[in-house]
């Protein structure tokens, strides 16, 4: 969000030169700059050992398509908090661990999103009230059900950084 009034007094900002930063909306009266803000989330693929992975149905979302296993992240939590805290919430699976696979941009929604791969025991998903559906698939399969490719979709692209990572684990 870019801002053009002060969120803490309501005065309409100026522009400020704030070094490499360049012009920056500022607020005289509070003396403050107010850097452009966004929202935070993150995106999990859940997999097992069987070489299979969670695609879940958020109706909000899609009815068509799956995805992997997102939300937002509260205020003060990690990234990496975030991820398992999802996962927990909306498979009912306790992770005991994430890999990192990067960050996405979201345009539309102006959103930073957090990428990781958590690796479980199959087991059986108890889905929150936010899923449609979910079930474990193939994961050489997955693309078929997932959002076509494109440069904001993250999923696909955790997703084929699972599939790199798995296919060097298994030619060492």
């Amino acid at each position: 969000m870019r801002y053009k009034f002060c969120p803490q007094c309501g005065t309409k900002l100026i522009s400020k030169d704030a070094g490499d930063d360049g012009k920056v909306p500022f607020c005289a009266s509070c003396e403050r700059l107010w850097f452009p803000t966004f929202s935070d989330c993150v995106i999990v693929l859940v997999a097992n050992e069987f070489d299979e992975i969670v695609l879940a149905k958020m109706p909000y979302l899609s009815h068509q398509y799956a995805s992997l296993i997102s939300g937002y992240m509260q205020p003060g939590e990690t990234a990496e908090t975030a991820a398992k805290r999802e996962v927990a919430e909306e498979l009912g699976i306790v992770l005991k661990g994430v890999t990192y696979t990067g960050t996405y941009w979201f345009d539309k929604t102006e959103t930073l999103i957090h990428g990781f791969i958590g690796k479980t025991k199959k087991c059986e998903l108890r889905l929150s009230k936010e899923l449609a559906s979910a079930e474990w698939i193939a994961s050489s399969d997955a693309p078929q059900y997932m959002f076509p490719d494109s440069p904001e979709n993250a999923a696909l692209a955790v997703y084929k950084k699972y599939i790199y990572q798995h296919t060097d684990a298994q030619r060492v």
